[in-house]
């Protein structure tokens, strides 16, 4: 009987590990630039067809949900009379049970916040057995994977239509932008403890200081890089916070997608109020604008979906639901298709598929391929401004409502 005992909880633990065979520990995934490495992701759904669970959650947030092992971390924000509990939550990914829901932060009074943000925008970072949680200016914070604060600081910028950057963990360093209203800069915290490791401000004299976006750390020839895209310029930095690279974008600001790194080439929109997208170089120093910028256009550009590059192909969402897909390496267009309706969030993609979800709810399924070809269209016909999650089998949506799982029961 207790070898029967041990080999039915091996079973268990072994289909457990198949069912989540990789963590989403960040926005955008595992590398940050919306690749799932997943082959049984649901094509078709419907807000009552393949919904594993649905649980509904208090409060209005846009972060995204991530996933390490069988649990799925997130934020909130939720009203109490005239003041706001920021909160982190851990809902068990096999059933859509509330593990733990703690708060970290009050705000007494409400902040102004753009119409499409929240008090509760930035995505988590899971490393390891922490979770990193970040409020922008109201506070960030370290916990154990069973809810225990770690520490929690804040650290005093003045935001504009409040914050929107992800944490982002690199060695020893938790990295955010501090893109106010005035003195942006880009923090580096020591992760064991909160405190400052350095603080360096933008190199920059923007008319419009403030900006959302969440930085990717690359590897270039052996040096790591922290790339950054702020108002007027994208900075390249060390792990040390010296600037190693600029490039400028006239009078770009409220910069929200996060940049990409492929083909040698990082990838980046310039914001509002007209969006550029640019294709750098990232190996040269100082002020790189006359001589890394390898391509560049303005048709379409996103403003808030962060893009995704397949290969030799460059794919992204305009505001207004337009998808194009470029050439990675050259810019050169491919085709040009209205998809979607309004759309914030970003892609993702999975085993030849790129998904694309709109402001109601919406989920459009694309081949990722130099023609365009729709695959399917998906509607929860609930509000959402939050990207995807996913693991191996399954989607994680949220929408204004509630938290959902979507795959094959």
């Amino acid at each position: 009987m207790a070898k029967i005992a041990l080999l039915h909880s091996f079973f268990v633990l072994f289909s457990l590990h198949s069912l989540f065979a990789g963590d989403w520990s960040q926005f955008r995934g595992p590398t940050g630039q919306g690749h799932a490495d997943f082959k049984k992701l649901p094509l078709r759904w419907s807000a009552t067809d393949k919904v594993i669970w649905k649980t509904e959650l208090p409060g209005t947030a846009w972060s995204s949900p991530v996933l390490g092992g069988s649990k799925l971390f997130l934020t909130n924000a939720v009203p109490n009379g005239e003041s706001i509990s920021l909160r982190a939550l851990s809902v068990d990914a096999l059933t859509g049970n509330l593990d733990w829901d703690v708060e970290l932060f009050r705000m007494e009074s409400a902040q102004r916040i753009h119409r499409k943000n929240s008090h509760a925008s930035p995505t988590p970072f899971l490393d390891d057995d922490r979770l990193y949680v970040h409020f922008g200016n109201q506070g960030t914070a370290c916990l154990s994977l069973a809810g225990k604060t770690i520490w929690k600081k804040r650290f005093d910028y003045p935001p504009v239509h409040g914050s929107g950057c992800s944490p982002v963990v690199e060695g020893d360093l938790l990295l955010f932008s501090a893109d106010g209203a005035r003195d942006p800069a880009l923090y580096a915290l020591d992760k064991s403890t909160g405190k400052v490791r350095w603080r360096t401000p933008r190199d920059a004299s923007a008319k419009r200081k403030f900006s959302f976006c969440t930085p990717i750390v690359i590897d270039v020839k052996g040096r790591r890089q922290i790339i950054s895209p702020a108002s007027d310029y994208v900075f390249a930095y060390d792990l040390s916070g010296k600037q190693i690279w600029k490039s400028h974008y006239p009078g770009g600001y409220s910069v929200v997608p996060r940049p990409l790194y492929a083909n040698g080439l990082v990838y980046f929109s310039s914001g509002y109020d007209r969006p550029v997208v640019y294709a750098v170089r990232p190996t040269g120093s100082g002020d790189v604008t006359e001589t890394h910028v390898v391509w560049k256009t303005d048709k379409n550009a996103p403003h808030n979906s962060s893009p995704i590059v397949v290969g030799d192909l460059f794919f992204m969402a305009a505001d207004t639901g337009v998808v194009s897909c470029l050439d990675a390496k050259s810019g050169e267009l491919f085709w040009r298709e209205r998809v979607a309706r309004q759309t914030s969030s970003s892609l993702l993609y999975a085993s030849g598929r790129i998904y694309l979800i709109d402001e109601q709810g919406k989920t459009y399924v694309f081949a990722a391929t130099k023609t365009y070809k729709l695959l399917a269209e998906n509607d929860l016909s609930d509000r959402t401004l939050a990207s995807f999650a996913a693991d191996d089998g399954a989607l994680y949506f949220r929408t204004a409502s509630a938290l959902w799982r979507i795959g094959e029961k």
